[in-house]
């Protein structure tokens, strides 16, 4: 038997004094009078909350978003494990850049370096000439400050030369990523595009190369097409533009933006020459937390010797600098000890049979009549299927995008490249965690997906599209961050410098 309670007479229970709704607090969030309030949004609140309140708070915004597992638009990874979570999360208060505190951080930043580089094939035979390299935020950071050391060391070159240095200019694809366009311009370099065609996507080499010039500071060569997943042919434009160098006394190099194909070539294709083993290949960019398989915030610029980073660049300091957390350095260099080069070879071409097996089972869709596939297989370029309908449907390829979304799948549609025509493309980007069977999965509701729009009226899609578009726009305007970005968007709708602004180039997610 347990312990006799009392039950108390009413007169003795409402003895005591009441507390009401504003002086309750509960140590359950929703019974607490905060959760009946607007939280603050816009200006600081006046009063502290419990943790746990403001925990749950921020949580339920979040919910909002969709799920990285199913998020299959962008290449960022979405898994590591659970070892690599908990290291990062007890050296998340490590200021990176404050390295006398941090020494080991420092440490374990040149070993990474030293990795990459290796598996890039920077020349090591010579102690004058070493490799150089450094952690950045992504790739976008590793070509800014790519693109600005090739500019000031053409700078120097023609000052020392007296030669006008006034009009430097970078060729590249008009496919690139968008941190390319954002380099040139912060950085006042004119862009030199080759454009893509209907048929055609990866830059031409010869082309490319009668586009340069004595202001030419950089070739850009792209290891994996953000849109299709393409290698462009970088020793063949290492070739032609040596000829070219040689005949008319130029010195121009190439940069590999590498943010995609850097850690999947070496391991599925690694008899393909593209990197240091090319006498022109002076920098490569990579993106640790793409198929580097660490999470966002980790990317790595390499440079085939220190001569390619001017000293005019370079400072030298003895007080903290700008604060970086350490733990994406720390993530990347536990994925590299932990995998080895066994452990990236065996991921990369069980994501490569995954794309094929995803790429065979679209084209198959309606009897091999109703897509056309647009990306490669058998590893000759990143593992992703980008595909776009064979012929004219009641829908396009955004409907069959927006219909995906229902089901919970985050797929892109885009308007191919500047000159590809009217083309339009869906792009699935198969990560570590995409499995055979969560593509099996995908491939199913890809097939209900097709079979509803086949069956729905054509007026029927272009009301659901229309309504797409309505509540997209109601939801900006609800939104006073998505309402400025808007204003600012009305207001630059119709600038005319960049590739979006003259040919409606959508930019792809990577």
């Amino acid at each position: 038997m347990s312990y006799l309670s009392t039950v108390p007479s009413d007169q003795k229970a409402n003895a005591h004094h009441d507390v009401s709704h504003e002086q309750f607090v509960s140590t359950t969030v929703y019974c607490s009078a905060i959760a009946a309030e607007a939280i603050p949004r816009f200006e600081l609140g006046e009063e502290e909350m419990p943790a746990r309140t403001a925990m749950r708070l921020v949580h339920d915004e979040l919910l909002m978003d969709g799920n990285p597992s199913l998020n299959l638009a962008s290449f960022v990874t979405t898994y590591m494990e659970e070892e690599a979570e908990k290291l990062m999360m007890e050296n998340l208060n490590k200021n990176f850049i404050d390295l006398e505190e941090y020494p080991a951080c420092g440490e374990i930043e040149t070993r990474c370096v030293n990795m990459i580089a290796r598996l890039f094939n920077a020349p090591l035979y010579n102690p004058n000439a070493e490799a150089v390299g450094v952690s950045t935020i992504g790739s976008s950071e590793a070509i800014i400050l790519s693109v600005l050391a090739a500019k000031r060391r053409w700078q120097e070159a023609r000052k020392a030369a007296n030669k006008p240095w006034d009009k430097p200019n970078i060729v590249m694809n008009a496919a690139v990523q968008v941190c390319w366009e954002k380099a040139a311009r912060y950085l006042e370099v004119e862009e030199r595009y080759w454009y893509c065609t209907a048929d055609k996507y990866c830059l031409e080499p010869q082309e490319a190369v009668d586009l340069c010039d004595e202001n030419t500071i950089l070739v850009c060569a792209i290891l994996g097409s953000t849109y299709t997943g393409e290698y462009e042919d970088v020793k063949a434009i290492n070739d032609i533009l040596l000829k070219k160098n040689q005949a008319e006394g130029l010195n121009i190099h190439i940069h590999v933006d590498a943010a995609s194909g850097g850690f999947v070539v070496p391991f599925v294709k690694p008899d393909l020459v593209w990197d240091f083993r090319l006498p022109l290949v002076c920098g490569i960019n990579t993106s640790g937390h793409k198929y580097g398989l660490a999470y966002a915030g980790v990317g790595w610029a390499i440079w085939r010797s220190k001569e390619f980073l001017p000293e005019s660049i370079l400072f030298t300091v003895n007080y903290l600098g700008s604060p970086q957390s350490a733990v994406q350095v720390i993530g990347q260099y536990y994925q590299l000890l932990r995998l080895g080069k066994a452990g990236y070879r065996a991921i990369m071409t069980n994501l490569t049979k995954t794309a094929d097996f995803l790429a065979d089972s679209i084209v198959a869709i309606g009897g091999g009549e109703k897509f056309i596939l647009m990306s490669q297989k058998n590893g000759d370029g990143l593992p992703l299927v980008a595909w776009r309908l064979k012929s004219q449907e009641q829908y396009d390829e955004f409907a069959i995008a927006r219909h995906l979304r229902s089901k919970g799948w985050i797929v892109p549609a885009y308007t191919m490249a500047p000159n590809a025509g009217t083309l339009k493309l869906l792009r699935v980007v198969v990560r570590e965690d995409f499995s055979r069977h969560r593509c099996e999965t995908f491939v199913r509701d890809l097939c209900e997906a097709v079979k509803f729009l086949d069956n729905t009226p054509r007026e029927l899609i272009k009301h659901l599209a229309k309504a797409h578009e309505e509540e997209r726009k109601a939801a900006a305007t609800k939104s006073t961050k998505l309402e400025l970005l808007n204003s600012f968007r009305r207001h630059t709708h119709h600038e005319h410098h960049s590739l979006a602004g003259k040919h409606g180039k959508t930019h792809s997610v990577c």
